[in-house]
């Protein structure tokens, strides 16, 4: 088994926890989180993602969220590792870490999320340089069995808004 496999719940897995009804939040909420990074920059975080011709993205998290787990565990972290997605994450309840913002400003998660308009956890943010979205943010899991799907798809639309807004600089 990979590296991958242990970090992925498959559909019959999730569905087993999920048929377990209020196991799944118990379970989780003791375990303690799985890291993502958590940028001190967000320009230069964006400056690595762009480096590796990938978008910034960004999980607006809550502590103890087993929805944000999930997205963490099970989709974010296993393709940083892989497949080298450029991806990290702000606590929404953070309000004394210091954090840069994308134009230089100081800022911390909380503020930055607010600004984001970010108020529901988990919220995947896919962004450019400089911190404009580039493709539909995904708020929630409405539908656990497709979110990789959903995910891929805004990945899919950001890689390409990304290549498109790098040849538009390289043409001028």
């Amino acid at each position: 088994m990979t590296q991958r496999d242990d970090m992925h719940l498959d559909r019959r897995q999730f569905s087993q926890l999920m048929a377990l009804g209020g196991a799944l939040p118990g379970a989780w909420a003791h375990a303690k989180d799985t890291a993502l990074p958590v940028p001190a920059s967000l320009s230069q975080a964006a400056l690595a993602a762009k480096a590796k011709g990938e978008p910034l993205v960004m999980l607006i998290s809550l502590p103890g969220c087993v929805y944000c787990e999930l997205v963490r565990r099970s989709y974010l972290l296993p393709a940083r590792l892989n497949d080298g997605l450029q991806a990290w994450q702000l606590d929404v309840t953070d309000k004394t870490t210091p954090l840069t913002g994308f134009q230089g400003e100081a800022t911390t998660a909380f503020s930055q999320a607010k600004s984001w308009k970010a108020n529901f956890t988990p919220t995947v943010l896919f962004l450019g340089g400089q911190g404009q979205e580039l493709a539909e943010r995904l708020v929630g899991i409405a539908v656990p069995d497709f979110y990789g799907a959903f995910l891929e798809q805004r990945l899919a639309t950001a890689r390409k808004a990304l290549k498109s807004q790098l040849a538009t600089i390289g043409a001028t």
